[in-house]
């Protein structure tokens, strides 16, 4: 009688965005993080970020990156260089030095940015090229080596 309907024709979300991997504090990291899900900068990156999925900035992250590309993107820690996301939160704890293209944006009281903010109905990620270069990367790596 009070049983939540489970019928099969219900919506699923489209993304379930949760943390799946970390960058710890006192790590310092160079390079290029791409792919699926989700990642927690608590350490020092530098370089480029284009995830499908979640990002948050730690209070303890420093971020230096031309324009990180993702999802969601949650600043609680210091970024360096451009945003471009769906959803973009700064914590009051976050400061961003860089502009800012969004569909949607919110700020806690005492968080900083010194930039433009763009704001779009869609953004563009360019997320789903990355996608098809890595499956092709997994492709080539799965096949078996040359006979010699």
């Amino acid at each position: 009688m009070f049983r939540k309907n489970t019928t099969s024709d219900q919506e699923l979300p489209e993304r379930i965005e949760r943390v799946t991997s970390v960058l710890g504090s006192g790590i310092i990291w160079k390079g290029k993080l791409t792919g699926k899900g989700g990642v927690r900068i608590e350490g020092t990156f530098e370089g480029e970020i284009a995830i499908q999925g979640l990002v948050v900035i730690g209070e303890t992250g420093k971020v230096t990156c031309e324009n990180i590309r993702a999802n969601t993107v949650i600043i609680a820690g210091g970024v360096n260089g451009g945003v471009t996301a769906d959803k973009l939160e700064i914590r009051k704890t976050g400061r961003v030095w860089g502009d800012v293209i969004v569909s949607a944006f919110s700020t806690e009281e005492g968080g900083f940015l010194r930039g433009q903010i763009t704001m779009q109905d869609e953004v563009d990620l360019g997320l789903k090229q990355n996608d098809h270069e890595i499956s092709e990367s997994a492709e080539e790596l799965s096949e078996d080596p040359p006979a010699s």
